[in-house]
């Protein structure tokens, strides 16, 4: 009896073990593909007006092997600019972390999922509340902000990676 408790005590041992071993830390980082200079054009519709063509600059800064990331995006067009800044955390495929936006000095919380290559996140501030997807293949990446009844609606990015 003695050696079947120690032999099922040593079991759920191997099982926790390998449970921590496949755990979202040793899975591979997936914020890597984003690090570094991106660019491209757009549009940007303001809830009172035609839509307007855009340019936009994103500089993605990854720390904490893949599982942390800054971003800087700029975006103008003839009539309007957009200065966001945000610092988000992974875990697992869970994001979280807190966004700014200069130009009009406002920011809040980012929430949302990050699964291959596909990040679905919202961003809500004390004014404003934003669906944002982003959808990166290689070096090609397809911004969406959607902000129903704000001011600034819906900004859609078409970007390409910087060569270094």
């Amino acid at each position: 009896m003695l050696l079947k408790i120690s032999v099922l005590r040593m079991g759920i041992g191997a099982a926790c073990l390998a449970l921590v071993g496949i755990s979202p830390l040793s899975a591979e980082p997936v914020f890597d593909g984003l690090a570094g200079a991106w660019s491209g054009t757009g549009t940007m519709k303001p809830s009172d007006g035609p839509r307007e063509k855009v340019r936009c600059k994103v500089a993605y800064v990854v720390t904490k092997p893949g599982r942390s990331l800054t971003l800087d995006l700029r975006c103008a067009s003839d009539a309007y600019k957009m200065v966001l800044s945000a610092n988000i955390e992974q875990s697992g495929t869970e994001l979280s972390g807190n966004w700014f936006d200069s130009e009009y000095r406002q920011g809040g919380k980012v929430y949302g999922t990050n699964k291959d290559g596909l990040i679905e996140a919202r961003i809500e501030g004390n004014t404003v509340a934003a669906l944002v997807t982003i959808q990166t293949k290689a070096s090609h990446q397809s911004f969406l902000m959607e902000a129903p009844g704000s001011w600034m609606s819906e900004v859609a990015i078409e970007l390409n990676k910087e060569a270094k």
